[in-house]
């Protein structure tokens, strides 16, 4: 009975679904709007796993597209535009994201994230769309076939841009710190003001590590 109080049967489609933002908007000359993040809540007492789909899933890596969220716990779901192009300035893209309990397939909720590309955050004017404009878009929008994200995790990875300048060379001196005579060395032709203490090559190692793991990350 506690069980069933916790857990009630839930007709398909009718659980609600938090997720915030409810729109993502990337910028052409923004390289950080390339990559957003989705939050999805679960404030229920039980667990829920989920799954993205999206009308076009070739512009897009989603990191994670499917998994599960423990209750009472959040979830961020990071998503990259990867076809940034002048032909997809204005196109509104969905995101639908679907949750189900664990031992179930059905999906309980979902909720749908439109995604639009624009060329500049300065360009960007608000502005009241037209009432039969804006019905014309929602029927375009509800006939729009949903894909599944799969294994975008590796893929979102060759997307970015890579690296940026000072993270490489900050590398390159961690390296460079490393090579260098340790102190107290006494062969060596390397002047002794260059020579380093262990402490020193330490925190060069540690830099060096956050540095791979940020490289690997982009």
């Amino acid at each position: 009975m506690q069980k069933q109080s916790r857990q009630p049967d839930l007709v398909e489609g009718s659980l609600p679904v938090f997720v915030f933002p409810t729109e993502l908007v990337f910028y052409a000359d923004e390289q950080a709007s390339h990559k957003q993040v989705l939050t999805l809540y679960n404030p229920y007492e039980f667990a829920l796993k989920f799954k993205v789909l999206c009308t076009a899933p070739n512009k897009y890596a989603v990191v994670d597209a499917t998994g599960a969220v423990k209750p009472q716990c959040c979830v961020d779901i990071v998503i990259r535009h990867r076809d940034v192009r002048a032909c997809h300035y204005g196109v509104i893209d969905k995101f639908r994201l679907q949750v189900s309990e664990q031992s179930q397939r059905k999906a309980l909720g979902r909720k749908e994230v439109m995604a639009t590309l624009l060329p500049s955050a300065a360009q960007e004017q608000p502005q009241v769309r037209p009432q039969e404009e804006e019905h014309r878009m929602k029927e375009q929008l509800a006939d729009r076939v949903f894909f599944e994200q799969t294994a975008f995790q590796t893929e979102s990875r060759t997307a970015s841009g890579g690296p940026s300048l000072l993270t490489v060379l900050l590398g390159l001196v961690c390296m460079a710190a490393l090579m260098l005579p340790t102190l107290g060395e006494q062969e060596s032709t390397v002047p002794v003001y260059l020579h380093l203490s262990v402490n020193k090559k330490l925190v060069a190692a540690y830099v060096l590590g956050l540095l791979t793991m940020v490289i690997l990350r982009t």
